[in-house]
C-alpha cells in the first residue's frame, strides 16, 4: 500500500461563505473535511471512484461544516477516507494510505485517515471526521492527536454519508486541546449538565488482555489520573463471554445497517471494493432482520450496563491495544473493535488523548463518560495534559 497526500487533489478548496465570521471563536484556524461529509459545490466521493461518479455534488454544506464556517474557521480542503468509511485501517484500495507523519511508514488508521494525516502534518488545525466504530479515535491515536467522538446525536449528522446510523457520529481531530475545546463547543448541541465524575474505572477484564508493554507505557498517564478520581478495577462484564457477545452483536447491527444504507447501490452498480471492505459488505448482505433484532437486544443490555457503571465515573481504556502497524501489515480490526465499540454501542462520548509513546510510536488513552459528559472529558484531558 503506497502513501499519499491526505488532500484530495481533484477537489480544490472553495471560498468560504461571505458570512463566515472573521472574529468568531475559530477565526484564523483551518479545517479539512472527510470525504463522506458534504461541502457545497464539491462532490462527495466517499472514498470510492464509482460513488464519486454516481452521486451529484451537494448544493449545501453539511451542518457541521456550516457551523465551523460560521465560527470563523477557514475550509482548507477535502481529504481522503477509507471506502464508505467501513474500515479502521487507514487504507484505500483505489487511492492509497494517507501519510502518518507521527509514524512514517506506518498506517494512519481509518476511516478518518485523511483528516488525521492532514492535521498531524500541519496542513490544517481541525480535522472533521466521522466515527462509527472508532474511525476518529483510532487515527487520532495512531498519529498522536486528540480525537473526540461526541455523545451520540449531540452533533448533527445532516449532510453525512451514513454507514450505521445507530452508531454514526461526526467527530473532531486536533493537535491541541486549545483548538479542540472551541471546535467542540461549536458543534455540540446543548444538553443537560452532568455531575462531575468521581470514579476512574480501570476494569481488570479490559486491561488484562492489553500487552504488558502497552500497559507499562500508559501507566504514567494513569498515575496522573488516579489522584483526581478514585480508581475502580472491578470487571466491566459479567462472565468471560459477555464482552465477546457484545462485540459480535455490535458487528452484526453495524453490518445490517450498512447494508440497509448501501445495499441497493452496491447491488445496482457492482463497485470495486478493496478486500477488507468487500468482505465486510458481503457478510453484511447476509444479516437477517431477525439476527439484527437479536443483536440489538444484546446491545441494549450492554448499553444499560455501561450507563450504570458510568454514573459519576469515567472509563479509561487504551484507544488501541497496539502501536500503528506497518504499511505492509494488514489492519487488525478484530483487536481494535473490542475497545472502540464500547462508546458507539452505548451512545457515550469518548475522547482519545495522546498519552504515551512506545518505541517512538504514539499511543492513545481513551476516556469514556456517560451521555452528555463531553465537557467533563475535555476538563479531565486538560488536567492530564497539565
Amino acid at each position: 500500500m503506497h502513501e499519499i497526500d491526505p488532500l484530495i487533489p481533484w477537489l480544490p478548496p472553495v471560498p468560504d461563505e461571505p458570512s463566515a465570521s472573521p472574529t468568531g471563536p475559530l477565526a484564523g484556524l483551518r479545517f479539512v473535511v472527510k470525504d463522506v461529509i458534504d461541502v457545497a459545490g464539491l462532490p462527495t466521493g466517499a472514498g470510492n471512484p464509482l460513488w464519486l461518479d454516481t452521486h451529484p455534488a451537494p448544493e449545501r454544506d453539511a451542518e457541521a461544516v456550516a457551523r465551523l464556517r460560521r465560527a470563523g474557521a477557514s475550509f482548507a480542503g477535502k481529504v481522503h477516507t477509507d471506502e464508505l468509511a467501513f474500515s479502521l485501517a487507514g487504507t484505500n484500495h483505489h487511492y492509497g494510505s494517507p501519510r502518518n507523519p507521527a509514524a512514517p511508514g506506518r498506517l494512519t488508521g481509518g476511516s478518518s485517515s485523511g483528516s488525521a494525516s492532514a492535521v498531524a502534518s500541519g496542513l490544517a488545525d481541525i480535522g472533521l471526521g466521522t466515527d462509527t466504530a472508532g474511525s476518529v479515535r483510532v487515527p487520532a491515536a495512531f498519529t498522536g492527536l486528540y480525537g473526540l467522538r461526541p455523545t451520540h446525536s449531540r452533533v448533527s449528522r445532516d449532510g453525512c454519508v451514513p454507514l450505521a446510523p445507530s452508531f454514526d457520529a461526526p467527530g473532531l481531530l486536533t493537535r491541541t486541546l486549545d483548538v479542540l475545546r472551541p471546535a467542540a463547543a461549536t458543534l455540540l448541541d446543548p444538553c443537560p449538565e452532568q455531575p462531575a465524575p468521581e470514579w476512574l474505572l480501570l476494569p481488570d477484564d479490559l486491561w488484562h488482555p492489553v500487552p504488558a508493554e502497552i500497559r507499562a507505557a500508559l501507566a504514567a498517564s494513569l498515575a496522573v489520573l488516579r489522584p483526581l478520581l478514585k480508581p475502580d478495577p472491578t470487571p466491566l462484564f459479567r462472565g468471560p463471554d459477555a464482552w465477546d457477545e457484545a462485540v459480535t452483536a455490535y458487528s452484526t447491527v453495524q453490518g445490517f445497517e450498512a447494508w440497509t444504507a448501501h445495499g441497493d447501490w452496491i447491488t445496482r452498480e457492482s463497485p470495486d471494493f478493496g478486500p477488507g471492505v468487500a468482505s465486510r459488505f458481503a457478510r453484511a448482505s447476509k444479516v437477517t432482520p431477525s439476527a439484527a433484532a437479536t443483536a440489538r437486544t444484546v446491545l441494549a443490555r450492554t448499553a444499560a450496563l455501561l450507563h450504570t457503571r458510568l454514573r459519576r465515573s469515567v472509563l479509561a481504556v487504551p484507544t488501541a491495544p497496539m502501536t500503528p502497524p506497518l504499511l505492509t501489515e494488514p489492519g487488525d480490526r478484530s483487536r481494535l473493535l473490542p475497545y472502540t465499540c464500547l462508546s458507539p454501542l452505548s451512545g457515550t462520548p469518548a475522547l482519545t488523548v495522546p498519552a504515551a509513546a512506545l518505541d517512538d510510536l504514539p499511543l492513545g488513552l481513551s476516556l469514556i463518560g456517560p451521555p452528555g459528559s463531553d465537557e467533563h472529558l475535555l476538563d479531565l484531558a486538560s488536567a492530564l495534559h497539565a
